[in-house]
């Protein structure tokens, strides 16, 4: 089936013993100042860089998402915060969403990290942390809107306002929460959490007037202004993921710019003479003269959940098709519709028309699971991604 591939991201280079995974920060860049432009001049747009960036690289993406103006960064955990010191300018906020653990708060005061406490034990540590330290120092707060994940409960912001010095205190300069359903823009869940957000941040603020409140996640960017108080954090959006899939008939097309572009080299070219079966368990028939193609990439490199069985790959003009189960190492393509002399050197599964949103509407799978599953086994280029 002839299919238009659209213009790649840039030629590559000789073939090698490895796939090669394109990024392209520029798009990141763009995606960035996409969801800054639908935000009140007030409002501030922060990045999740989490777990590598959701396997992009947040070594690299990081620094281009500050060079577009970002100041603000979201990471995991303490180990993910230290190495975004290293490669962030000393002026980036970094909020570490899994906290302060027992025994880390003197090295998150020492490296100006911003802890998010969600529990009243974490909250107590924190204060007297910072009366070690001689003074509060920036945390952020975060509140159970209904998600019931992290976050202290309406009985323990109860508790807490009890004593309100630990608000001071605990130098808490953010109060956050997050939404369970943004995704699904007529979820009453949605509406629920923003009233109970704001009633919370409400009883908070008498105490903490100056303090900023933050929400809304990419998807939740989309729901409306009401949702998007100081700061909002975006995650998903930057990587190439359509904020609102249910939306997407009645959103611009070009909402969001792809990110990615993955191409895998082929290990041999076979046409099967006498027909038969293909892969692990013979589950896959084909006919005399179907023409193959084994490609190097298989669900040790994210491939399991990246390509399912309808799964499409790209040769020039061309599309193609995995067939048979996906092993550790190779993935299998039928490329009988390709011109008779055509011996493809690469098959692209991720480009501009076959994105991540393509990907996991025909695999079932989690956006966030094809990224953070793609594996090291990858070359990796890094393009744009400049200032300006």
């Amino acid at each position: 089936m002839a299919t238009h591939q659209g213009e790649p991201h840039r030629a590559l280079p000789a073939l090698t013993s490895a796939g090669i995974l394109t990024i392209d920060l520029s798009a990141i860049q763009a995606n960035w100042r996409s969801i800054k432009a639908r935000l009140a001049a007030h409002v501030s747009a922060g990045a999740v860089i989490k777990a590598d960036a959701y396997g992009l690289g947040a070594a690299h993406v990081g620094p281009a998402l500050y060079r577009a103006g970002c100041r603000e960064f979201f990471v995991a955990s303490l180990v993910e915060a230290r190495e975004a010191r290293s490669y962030l300018p000393n002026d980036a906020r970094i909020i570490v969403l899994g906290g302060a653990q027992s025994g880390e708060e003197g090295e998150f005061i020492e490296r100006d990290l911003t802890p998010v406490l969600f529990s009243l034990p974490a909250l107590d540590r924190w204060r007297q942390a910072c009366r070690a330290a001689g003074g509060p120092h920036p945390s952020a707060l975060k509140i159970d809107t209904g998600m019931h994940r992290l976050g202290l409960t309406p009985a323990e912001v109860d508790q807490l306002l009890l004593e309100p010095a630990y608000l001071q205190e605990c130098g808490i300069g953010l109060v956050m929460s997050h939404l369970a359903c943004a995704d699904e823009p007529e979820h009453p869940l949605n509406q629920e959490q923003l009233h109970r957000f704001e009633a919370t941040a409400d009883r908070l603020r008498v105490h903490l007037p100056d303090v900023r409140l933050s929400l809304a996640n990419s998807s939740g960017v989309f729901l409306g202004p009401q949702w998007h108080f100081d700061l909002v954090r975006t995650g998903a959006f930057l990587y190439g993921f359509h904020p609102q899939p249910l939306l997407a008939d009645t959103l611009p097309t070009d909402l969001v710019q792809p990110v990615l572009q993955l191409d895998l080299p082929v290990r041999q070219v076979r046409e099967v003479s006498h027909g038969g079966t293909v892969g692990y368990g013979a589950d896959a028939r084909i006919e005399p003269k179907t023409r193959l193609a084994v490609v190097a990439g298989g669900y040790a490199d994210g491939l399991n959940r990246l390509l399912g069985r309808q799964a499409v790959g790209i040769v020039g003009e061309y599309s193609t098709r995995v067939i048979g189960r996906i092993s550790m190492d190779l993935t299998i393509f039928d490329i009988s519709e390709l011109p008779a002399h055509e011996a493809p050197a690469w098959i692209q599964v991720l480009n501009r028309e076959l994105t991540v949103n393509h990907l996991t509407q025909s695999s079932g799978a989690l956006g966030y699971e094809v990224l953070t599953s793609l594996g090291r086994r990858y070359q990796r280029r890094y393009l744009g991604g400049e200032s300006g």
